[in-house]
């Protein structure tokens, strides 16, 4: 077996823990990026990183770099759901979605780079979310920030294949893991007091209900992380997976529904849940 080496961000928790759990005991060296180190699993070489901070990015490379020599897989997982009204999220808010989701992994993506161009090859596989090609009921940033993660990938597939580099997106559907209920919180937060509050608290209700009370009918976090040991050792990856609940289902009745039919829909689903 082609020992690889394999860094993940996001390692702490849910789909980036699972998924470096699973490629180290593939018998891969798997470096794990994350703030909590401590939650790192074992067998999995911790790694201080902060997506959003230069210096962060550079010292977690320079280690890897100068213990391994080269990076074969980068799998950019980190990333977390700012939901609520455009009109209510603050800018600041805003930014820091942008910030972590798209600019902190187009920053580390662009350091690793010109590693894998001299190896002349690599894999950079981007956990977008089926959030990239639909909207739901006040996910606006969260939106933002996965359509530009979309776009983002197709342009750097692109450009790198002359190189030996292949992109992956990963497309999740529903995952039970704290996501929801993180997004729910930030949802009421932002909408109390405004005229969006009555449906904010029913859609962040049913967001609870869903990611607390729905394990069994949602996809665990490990159904995303085989897609992305998938796409981390296949010789030939797809250019896109699909795992979790409704994913394809979502991405089939978008296409299908007329735009009005589809915003109606969103703004009905949410109660019909709890």
């Amino acid at each position: 077996m082609d020992k690889k080496i394999i860094l993940i961000t996001g390692a702490s928790s849910g789909i980036g823990r699972d998924a470096a759990m699973m490629l180290s005991a593939a018998g891969h060296k798997v470096y794990g990026a994350a703030r909590r180190t401590n939650l790192i699993p074992e067998g999995v070489v911790p790694l201080s990183m902060d997506v959003t901070d230069e210096a962060s990015i550079d010292a977690a490379l320079e280690t890897v770099i100068g213990q391994e020599g080269r990076i074969d897989v980068l799998v950019n997982n980190a990333g977390f759901g700012y939901f609520g009204a455009i009109e209510n999220v603050s800018m600041e808010d805003a930014r820091r979605q942008m910030e972590v989701n798209v600019f902190g992994l187009a920053s580390l993506t662009r350091k690793v780079l010109p590693y894998m161009r001299e190896q002349g090859r690599g894999r950079i596989i981007n956990v977008s979310s089926v959030a990239g090609k639909v909207v739901l009921y006040f996910g606006g940033w969260y939106h933002v920030s996965k359509f530009a993660v979309e776009a983002f990938s197709d342009a750097l597939r692109i450009e790198t294949r002359p190189f030996g580099i292949d992109v992956v997106l990963i497309e999740p559907g529903a995952i039970f893991t704290d996501w929801g209920i993180i997004a729910a919180d930030n949802l009421e937060a932002s909408s109390k007091g405004t005229v969006y509050e009555k449906e904010a608290l029913n859609e962040a209700a049913s967001m609870r209900f869903m990611y607390s009370k729905m394990k069994g009918y949602i996809a665990d976090p490990s159904v995303v992380a085989k897609s992305i040991v998938r796409a981390s050792l296949s010789r030939r990856p797809k250019v896109r997976y699909h795992p979790g609940t409704g994913a394809n289902l979502m991405r089939f009745f978008h296409w299908l529904l007329p735009a009005r039919w589809w915003d109606a829909s969103m703004r009905l689903i949410g109660r019909k849940i709890v």
